[in-house]
């Protein structure tokens, strides 16, 4: 349980979990990052082969969490922190990228908790979902070609060929191109972060029922209800719930 600021009148403590599982592969390309004492949480879903995923993700996690226990000067605070953040981790992945490991890169779904807000920050499609008064929210739009698809008004089924090739990654050409979400915060607030992997085999109702067990209970069992459900990929799932003092 950390303690946060005020919130209002009102001071909050987080409650917070995680569980990770290989699911039916060879080896965990997923990571996570939870550092209560700086407010952040994160998940990572690594990708690249011969090891690449594993050595992307955890890169991200790592970052994440030097960038928040040391952060620079001139690095802000909330949407600034965690922005510059995953700009580092991009970078520091990039530095990585040579002989074996030229193909990886990583998505990343983080929780920053400061000054009575949350703040979101994604590349890829991992993601991050709310449970508020029994309504769940997923407050990521998934870096897709299938997202896109349907953005445009396509139809994507089941059984659509490309559903899990992302637009956006840490460690792409391109550069770090970072989609950041400001939300309230209210006590009774529970917070979600899992890789595509949890998402594959539980709808919405099945993560909502789930979420409202304490984080450590909610963390393995959507875990184990994932994988329960035929999973194949990596799953992984930081559950943090917000309570009043």
């Amino acid at each position: 349980m950390t303690r946060n600021r005020n919130h209002g009148s009102q001071l909050l403590t987080l409650e917070h979990a995680a569980a990770s599982h290989v699911g039916r592969r060879d080896n965990n390309e997923d990571a996570l990052c939870v550092a209560p004492e700086h407010g952040l949480f994160a998940v990572a879903d690594g990708m690249g082969g011969y090891a690449g995923g594993e050595v992307a993700s955890a890169i991200v996690a790592h970052t994440l969490q030097r960038w928040f226990a040391n952060p620079p000067g001139d690095a802000g605070s909330g949407v600034e922190l965690v922005t510059s953040a995953v700009r580092q981790a991009h970078d520091d992945v990039r530095a990585k990228k040579v002989g074996a490991l030229a193909e990886m890169g990583s998505t990343v779904a983080a929780l920053v908790v400061r000054d009575g807000h949350a703040v979101i920050a994604h590349v890829g499609d991992s993601r991050v979902y709310r449970l508020r008064d029994g309504e769940l929210a997923q407050l990521t739009c998934d870096h897709s070609l299938a997202e896109e698809m349907r953005a445009a008004g396509g139809h994507v089924g089941a059984d659509f060929p490309y559903r899990n090739v992302i637009t956006r990654a840490i460690g792409m050409r391109e550069g770090a191109r970072v989609d950041v979400v400001v939300s309230s915060l209210e006590a009774g607030d529970v917070f979600l972060l899992c890789t595509d992997g949890l998402t594959e085999g539980l709808g919405d109702d099945e993560l909502a029922a789930l979420l409202t067990a304490p984080p450590l209970t909610a963390a393995p069992a959507l875990v184990r209800a994932a994988y329960d459900a035929g999973g194949r990929d990596n799953i992984t799932a930081v559950v943090v719930r917000v309570r009043a003092v």
